[in-house]
Formats: structure tokens, sequence, C-alpha cells
């Protein structure tokens, strides 16, 4: 029989439900959703909110997930830097801390400045009572199992690293690790395209990286390399190697990475995907046209992801997302792909920005921690 978890994971699909409308989604008798409704009240997991007026009758309060139950520590790896933030349940950033550490600079040492960001966060937050897990996003592969980076091409020393044994014993919460792009894929599906069946995030920065959100769900693929566009190889740039150390990769060839290097060419030092950032955000035309050049390349291979996928949206995110960027990938999107496969697609950039990560990390978090099992599991070492 369905418990209070599973009562919940109805509101929290639906956004807010009557009384009314959980009988007649659950078929429970009236006793038996008053009893389950009772107990994740008492919880604090769901809170009574306005009313419906339902003619002729009385006002219908409406339940809704309670997103102040817990807060929610995420952390979003670059490969040059770490935003540390602190959300609620619905991915609201309460606050946050950008810390300057390097991927290169090893897994120790990284994850040391993430605890370190966490708990300064933590402690300074008024009314932060309950912290539900810590969620933390990387630029690798990360294996579905075992939720360890999988032979991560731009993370030396991090490969089948304990990232959640680390950061779970210095914190004392629960840890989930994901993606980059995942992660990101998900915050701009639940939170800027809430309708959308399937959407691929495509992240430029140092790397390139697609997230690939189906009906609401992440697919991370058999080993969690689902989405790794970034080494796929393109004709005509084996000359370049990638930092995986092949040649030819889309990475060597369109990152922003491969477009700092450009910029340097010119006279205009950049050292990183960060730097073209800074240049595009300044109106730099050099950079603009680098990046439009880049988003090209990029598009060949999105009008196979498109092909194979037909996905609803395509949103461009990363340091590089930007009008050129997204110039350049609809120019050889569309060409190169048949219409039918293109006739309801929207290619945008992101709305959310480098919070698109944030925001897909507490939903990840949300969905593990507050999920039916989960909760009826609770609700039940608390009787």
């Amino acid at each position: 029989m369905p418990g209070s978890g599973d009562v919940l994971e109805l509101i929290r699909e639906h956004g807010a439900l009557t009384r009314g409308e959980v009988l007649e989604l659950t078929g429970l008798s009236r006793m038996t959703v008053a009893g389950r409704i009772d107990a994740l009240l008492d919880a604090g997991l769901i809170v009574e909110t306005g009313a419906d007026r339902v003619t002729g009758g009385r006002p219908s309060r409406r339940l809704e997930f309670n997103p102040s139950h817990a807060a929610v520590i995420t952390a979003s790896v670059d490969t040059t830097h770490t935003t540390v933030s602190l959300t609620d349940l619905a991915g609201r950033v309460l606050t946050e801390q950008r810390i300057d550490v390097a991927v290169a600079d090893g897994p120790d040492h990284t994850l040391d400045a993430i605890a370190a960001a966490a708990r300064e966060l933590r402690d300074d937050t008024p009314r932060i009572d309950r912290i539900a897990a810590v969620g933390i996003s990387v630029p690798g592969p990360i294996d579905p199992e075992t939720e360890r980076p999988s032979q991560p091409p731009i993370m030396p020393g991090w490969d089948a690293y304990p990232i959640s044994d680390h950061l779970g014993d210095a914190l004392g919460v629960p840890v989930l690790v994901a993606n980059d792009a995942d992660a990101a894929a998900l915050g701009e599906q639940r939170r800027a395209h809430p309708d959308s069946r399937s959407l691929c995030f495509i992240k430029v920065s140092s790397g390139i990286g697609t997230g690939i959100v189906l009906n609401g769900q992440v697919y991370s693929g058999t080993d969690g390399g689902a989405g790794d566009i970034g080494h796929v190889k393109i004709a005509g740039y084996d000359h370049l190697v990638c930092q995986c150390g092949a040649h030819g990769c889309l990475a060597a060839a369109a990152s922003g990475r491969a477009v700092a290097r450009a910029l340097t060419d010119l006279g205009k030092p950049a050292s990183s995907a960060s730097d073209v950032g800074r240049y595009l955000a300044g109106g730099d035309p050099d950079a603009a046209r680098l990046t439009q050049a880049a988003g090209r390349v990029i598009g060949e291979v999105v009008a196979t992801v498109v092909s194979l996928l037909n996905p609803a949206d395509v949103v461009l995110g990363g340091m590089l997302a930007s009008a050129p960027l997204l110039a350049g990938v609809r120019e050889s999107l569309y060409p190169r792909s048949l219409p039918r496969a293109t006739r309801h697609l929207t290619v945008s950039v992101s709305t959310l920005g480098p919070r698109a990560a944030t925001v897909g990390l507490a939903a990840l978090v949300v969905d593990r921690e507050y999920s039916a099992a989960a909760v009826n599991a609770a609700l039940t070492r608390a009787a």
C-alpha cells in the first residue's frame, strides 16, 4: 500500500494538490490519506498554503512540498575554480562562495577546499537546521554505479577517486556525485524548460560535454559516458593534440581552450575559457569571431546528436555560451540535419548561466533523498 513517501512524491510531481486530489490519485480511503498527510505535515515535509475556492463550497487548501525542510550544499567544480552554494530544496541559492582551486591540483586539495567553504557557508547562514546532502558536479564522466570518476580526460589523479567518501567524512552528510553537464542539463530542464521531454545541454568551457535529459531524468549511458562529444574526432584537425592525449578531438578544435590559444596568437593573452568569456563579455570582436567559428565546428557534431535523439531543446552553456556561439552552432547544425529532425527544435543559450549545475544538483539530491522509498523508510524509523 502506498505510504506517506508515495503521497509526497505525488505532491512533488504535481507541484501542489488538495486532499481531494490526493484521494483521487491514490485511490486510498479518506482515513488513510488523512494519516499519510498528517505524517508529512508533522515531519515538516509539506505545508498547507493558499486556497482554491470551489463554487458553492468551502475553499480547499493546497498541499505543497516544503522547500525549507532542509538545505542542500552544492559544489560545481570547473577546471580552474569551484562554486560552493547553499540552496533550499527548490534549488534557490541562499548563499554561495567561489574558490579558486583547479582540478589539476588533484582531488584531495580540491575536496578539502570545498569542505572548508561548505562549513563556512553552513555556519554563517542563520536558520539552517538541517543539511539534506551534498551534491557535487565534476567535469568528467561519473560511473552511475559507483559515483566515482570514470577515466576523466581532463582530471588527472581523479580516476575512481571516492569523492563521496571524502566529502561525507568531512561534512557528515550523504553525498551525491554527478557529471557537470548532466547536472546543468537537469537544472535547465527543471527550471527553464519544465515542459521539455527531451533536452540536450551543450557545455562549452575548457572542454566540451553534453548532458541529456529524457522525460525529466538524466540519461548517463551504460557507465556514465553518454554525451562525451568533446572527444569525437573531427576531420581536418589531426594536427591538434587534445588534453586526453588523442589527436583531432572536438575539444582540441573548438573548446574554450582552443579559442584562448587562437586569441593568444593574435596578441590577446588568454589561457582559459574564463579568459575567453571575459573577452566576449567585453565585446571583443576577435573573441566573437573565433567563438562563432568554434560554434560552427561544434554544430557539426551536434547535428548528429540532434539526428539521433530528436530533442525538443538544445541549450548552450559554459563560459563560451553567447550569441556568437549560438550563431555558429545554428549555421552548421541546420544544414547538416534533415528538416524532419529540427522542425520542432529550439536552440538557445542557457538562461541560468553558471547556476544551472547548482539547480540541477539540488534537484538530484531531492530526487534521491526525498524519494518515496527514502521518505517511507525515514518515517518508519522515526515512528
